[in-house]
């Protein structure tokens, strides 16, 4: 049987939750498949963090990403794949460093990845988009 779930977690800020569900689960056998939208450095309130900051902007994005997994029963080791949106390519550097520090997990490879560059994002500041793909136990 298969069901799905769109859902805000209460225990991770949701400044935008009233516009969409954060993370898709679809609920397979014993495990789940975890789509969460794509998500921007913004703090409890919506405020862009460090704008401007590729660095500083990964490390809050996946502050959040690994909240949202961790609601879900998953961690960073259940990411399946990565998709990045950049306003700037010269920005890798600072975004690879904080990857490859959280990716990949002992003994695995990195997961699966897909970047962008775009010439905005929604948010003034903004200057990283990701979206994530992971399973749950």
């Amino acid at each position: 049987m298969v069901k799905m779930t769109l859902d805000n977690p209460a225990s991770v800020a949701a400044p935008f939750g009233d516009r969409f569900a954060h993370v898709a689960r679809v609920d397979v056998g014993g495990g789940a498949l975890l789509m969460l939208t794509g998500q921007v450095a913004v703090d409890d309130h919506g405020e862009v963090v460090a704008p401007g900051d590729a660095g500083k902007q990964a490390e809050r994005i996946f502050e959040i990403v690994g909240g949202l997994l961790e609601a879900h029963g998953s961690s960073l080791a259940g990411v399946l794949h990565i998709r990045t949106f950049m306003t700037s390519l010269d920005d890798l550097p600072a975004y690879g460093a904080v990857r490859r520090r959280l990716f990949p997990a002992p003994g695995q490879n990195p997961p699966a990845s897909t970047t962008v560059e775009v010439s905005r994002l929604f948010l003034p500041g903004a200057v990283l988009e990701i979206e994530v793909t992971a399973v749950a136990p």
